[in-house]
């Protein structure tokens, strides 16, 4: 296993998929390949304007890359990573599209783990991805922080504050 996509939204889950990923990644000498995905609701740009919409989306993209580099930097002290990348679009799809890009040998990404309407209104990402992906994608729950820390070579503590 050479090649770890990381698509994070910033969120806890995401910050235990990382932290995962950098402990996995250690153990098979691997390298993290981090991501953020910009998504712009449509819905919303009749109400915020083409314009606005554009702006936000370059802002929203400046404030992704700037924590991806924080986050990579941290993270270059106990492992390989790659150059990261911020991408606009639907997240599933760019997430697939990024691991057949990298030849990712593993995903490994966050799971809110919603449930009943909420899932079904918001939909879920990460089931999408299981579904559709080129490789094997790990699913982490911001559960599996807790009973791995005091195990693992990089901790919570590593990212706090990093991206919020």
């Amino acid at each position: 296993m050479t090649n770890i996509l990381v698509p994070t939204d910033f969120s806890e889950h995401g910050d235990a998929a990382v932290e995962y990923a950098v402990n996995l990644a250690r153990r098979l000498d691997a390298t993290l390949h981090l991501l953020h995905v910009v998504t712009i609701p449509v819905a919303g740009v009749g109400d915020i304007g083409l314009v606005n919409a554009t702006a936000f989306a370059q802002s929203a993209q400046r404030d992704a890359q700037a924590s991806l580099e924080a986050i990579a930097t941290r993270l270059r002290d106990h492992v390989e990573v790659a150059p990261v990348r911020v991408e606009a679009g639907d997240a599933r799809s760019v997430i697939n599209l990024v691991a057949q890009q990298i030849y990712a040998d593993m995903i490994v990404m966050g799971t809110h783990g919603r449930r009943g309407l909420s899932r079904w209104f918001l939909g879920s990402i990460a089931e999408s991805v299981v579904r559709t992906a080129p490789c094997p994608v790990l699913t982490v729950h911001h559960d599996c922080r807790a009973r791995s820390s005091s195990s693992t070579a990089v901790s919570s503590s590593t990212l706090t504050g990093l991206v919020r």
